[in-house]
């Protein structure tokens, strides 16, 4: 009964411990700019990002920050050598979940940052990424984790910052011979089996990417299979509870919406066909 009743009191210590920290974090808000942008082309930013320049405390961001995380994951020509890609962020109420948006970006989507975000421990917040111009949003995880932490005072793992930068490059180029949404999907899938593929040997978790892949409709070459394995041993230490069931959340939304596509694609398949009868119908009475 003691054990059972200082159990409780510590719980109670803890969450009166966590309310005040949660309070004063949320809504605090950050700009991150990127350091190589002029001043019309911070002027655009603010602009897409909805904000008067001033109004929220506000960082820069380097391209030698951003190579911290990027150099050897990423190819050169995408990292460049001036930082571009900028940031805005809020943090919201517990169990809020993650608000993402995205201007100018081109080869990053909302649900890319989503879940790399996660990864990164970053759950309760609105995102916003921008740039002047189109840029690959690659570089734009390391201006929101300088956000944050700045915001919360606390540093993010950095295993897992650079395990959230793998996974979002990793997606990205799954993204390019794929469906954008499916790579999310199969990332995910990945994600939530961690506790099981860390007692697999390569050749068995080779199997089961190959299965989950082919759950979605796909057969993916060696070169990628190869990558996904790297990624989820970077992400086995990460594994916790909490991430898994965040990530479970986020792979319901995904799963639906890869889902209704799927239906969407064979209702339109099947008016192609019905449009295509009437035409063979018609040309065979002419």
């Amino acid at each position: 009964m003691r054990r059972i009743l200082s159990i409780l009191l510590s719980a109670l210590l803890l969450l009166s411990l966590s309310a005040p920290a949660l309070a004063v974090n949320e809504g605090q808000q950050r700009v991150v700019i990127g350091a190589d942008l002029t001043e019309d082309e911070i002027n655009s930013v603010y602009s897409q990002f909805g904000l008067a320049r001033g109004s929220v405390t506000e960082l820069t961001v380097t391209n030698a920050e951003e190579r911290t995380y990027l150099e050897g994951v990423v190819d050169e020509s995408i990292i460049g050598h001036n930082s571009i890609s900028s940031v805005y962020i809020r943090i919201l109420s517990a169990n809020s979940g993650l608000n993402v948006s995205c201007s100018n970006i081109t080869w990053c989507t909302q649900d890319m940052y989503k879940a790399a975000l996660m990864t990164a421990g970053i759950y309760d917040a609105e995102v916003k990424v921008a740039a002047p111009f189109g840029v690959s949003g690659t570089a734009a995880l390391t201006g929101i984790y300088k956000a944050y932490e700045s915001i919360t005072g606390v540093q993010l793992q950095e295993e897992a910052k650079s395990a959230a930068t793998d996974e979002l490059v990793i997606t990205a180029e799954l993204a390019d011979q794929i469906d954008d949404i499916d790579a999310v999907a199969i990332v995910g899938e990945l994600k939530l089996l961690l506790d099981e593929t860390q007692n697999m040997s390569d050749d068995d978790l080779r199997s089961q990417i190959g299965e989950i892949a082919g759950q979605y409709g796909y057969a993916l070459d060696d070169g990628t299979v190869s990558q996904l394995i790297s990624l989820c041993r970077t992400l086995e230490g990460l594994s916790t509870d909490e991430l898994q069931a965040r990530v479970e959340q986020f792979q319901s939304t995904i799963s639906t919406v890869t889902q209704y596509a799927q239906q969407a694609s064979g209702f339109g398949a099947k008016v192609g066909q019905f449009f295509q009868s009437l035409v063979n119908f018609f040309s065979g009475l002419f």
